[in-house]
């Protein structure tokens, strides 16, 4: 199988390593700042311009901006092959907008950062036009990465929040705890993020072995009128406020990030 990626920044240049790394597949790479190819393994094909890359591979993703896909589009549509998957790995554009360029098989897929350690959860979602073993070979192409989720095109906005954004959220959640843990000890900065992190992960590794839900979790550790359950009280009782309005304000950019980019087709 030949695997094109166009755009070679944090997220292209992480498929090249995972897919050389785990695939027996051909890669071709193209970058409009050429010299950021510099040192690519002799292995990796070298394209001169989207139309070459696209006239030579079964699967084209673009790793590019959403201000940037109509541009990648409009230079793919003379060369690209009936039987090439085009990829976005942008849920802002509609499949309705990219087919009004090429009007053609296509996916979307969004990977998670967590992609760098093989844990990620990548969503995927198809157009009518993409065939069963497209999806098939696609999503099994990724499983190199992690877990492998289809969703329908109209939830992948929910989807990235819980799985492509959350990363950052957790890591803002767990960085607001250790700093005020801080103001009560005198543990040191890398003990006490240390101890949560360690935490944190258990935790999760502990819910997925035994199949536990949070309220199990919560309830094997805050015992009645104990610490644990009065500190589980405040996140309770104040928390829900601040993760619905962390979703309003990220779905609501999401939005407004759609419109501007489908305002260019």
């Amino acid at each position: 199988m030949k695997i094109g990626i166009t755009g070679y920044g944090s997220m292209g240049r992480m498929f090249v390593e995972k897919l050389s790394k785990n695939t027996d597949a051909t890669l071709y790479v193209y970058n409009r700042t050429i010299e950021k190819l510099n040192g690519l393994a002799p292995e990796i094909n070298v394209c001169s311009s989207n139309a070459d890359i696209a006239s030579k591979v079964d699967i084209l993703i673009m790793c590019v901006p959403p201000f940037d896909i109509k541009q990648v589009l409009t230079e793919i549509a003379d060369s690209i092959r009936d039987e090439t998957l085009i990829v976005s790995l942008n849920g802002s554009v509609s499949f309705a907008s990219m087919q009004k360029i090429v009007n053609h098989k296509m996916a979307k897929l969004i990977p998670s950062l967590t992609a760098e350690i093989e844990k990620s959860q990548t969503l995927f979602c198809f157009n009518e036009k993409a065939s069963e073993d497209d999806k098939k070979n696609l999503m099994s192409l990724f499983k190199c990465m992690g877990d492998v989720i289809l969703l329908p095109e109209n939830e992948m906005g929910m989807g990235s929040e819980l799985v492509s954004c959350m990363p950052g959220f957790i890591a803002s959640i767990f960085d607001v705890l250790c700093s005020a843990a801080r103001e009560h000890t005198s543990i040191s900065d890398e003990q006490i993020v240390s101890m949560v992190l360690n935490t944190m992960c258990a935790t999760g590794e502990l819910m997925l072995s035994k199949n536990m839900n949070f309220e199990e979790i919560v309830s094997r550790v805050a015992t009645k009128g104990g610490i644990t359950e009065e500190g589980a009280k405040v996140i309770y009782e104040k928390f829900p406020e601040i993760a619905g309005e962390l979703f309003e304000k990220t779905l609501e950019k999401r939005r407004q990030t759609t419109l501007k980019a489908e305002e260019l087709f």
